[in-house]
């Protein structure tokens, strides 16, 4: 923890309070994209390497879990060629991952449905989380398939077999409970969630889990946001006074 510095300014966060969980909801893209007269794939391309810098900074800061919003449920119907551009970029990435984090201490896991990804895609998923599992650093979660209420689906069908089967009786489903199905299971529940792009709405990102989060706001686009801004969102987290419900 401590400065880091760009050439317009300076944000010291040395000395805060870090949030345990961060989650941010990688937006704006395609409008990044739009300001400059590129095709929206350019955007993403720009996006994926804000994503890159952004996850070693949180590593390198402490941060123990970062969740990235990467693909939805709903990104499935958005055009053919920018879908088969994003499934690139994470093919791309997910064989990056697998040469540069053989001797770090970050450790991928994957919150969503990726039955629905190519097998290549898949058998790359399930590499990276295998051999990085032992990782004793920070926890990357990257959301990809994911949606908030398809989630809470899963793990509703999940409680019913159970109690179809014996398992499980319906007085035992608890809050706990319900938290042991999700995709996070054994995490703590995010402190903070980061929205860039000025869009002020949660789109079905982590439901359950962000019932007591913080949010931050920034008009920044996702492929311009830099580790100053995240930086700014850790200093305002650091001065919000979290009550959960009390006084």
């Amino acid at each position: 923890m401590g400065i880091f510095s760009t050439n317009k300014e300076t944000v010291d966060i040395s000395g805060i309070k870090l949030p345990e969980h961060v989650g941010i909801i990688m937006d704006g893209n395609g409008r990044w994209a739009k300001k400059r007269g590129l095709p929206r794939t350019a955007g993403h391309k720009q996006g994926a390497e804000t994503f890159r810098k952004i996850a070693r900074y949180c590593s390198d800061i402490g941060i123990k879990h970062l969740t990235m919003y990467a693909f939805s449920t709903e990104n499935w119907t958005r055009p053919v060629q920018e879908v088969e551009t994003l499934m690139r970029y994470f093919k791309d990435y997910l064989e990056e991952a697998l040469r540069d984090f053989a001797d770090d201490t970050i450790a991928l896991r994957f919150l969503g449905d990726i039955s629905r990804f190519s097998p290549e895609l898949q058998e790359l998923m399930i590499k990276n989380e295998t051999l990085s599992a032992s990782h004793e650093g920070m926890i990357l979660n990257l959301a990809m398939n994911y949606g908030g209420r398809d989630e809470l689906v899963h793990a509703f069908k999940e409680m019913a077999k159970k109690i179809q089967s014996g398992e499980l009786a319906p007085n035992d489903i608890n809050e706990k409970l319900v938290s042991d199905y999700l995709y996070t299971k054994g995490q703590p529940d995010p402190d903070l969630i980061i929205r860039p792009s000025g869009e002020h709405r949660t789109s079905n990102f982590l439901l359950w889990q962000s019932a007591y989060s913080e949010y931050y706001i920034d008009d920044v686009l996702w492929p311009d946001y830099t580790p100053d801004h995240l930086n700014r969102a850790l200093i305002e987290y650091s001065k919000r006074s979290r009550r959960f419900g009390g006084v």
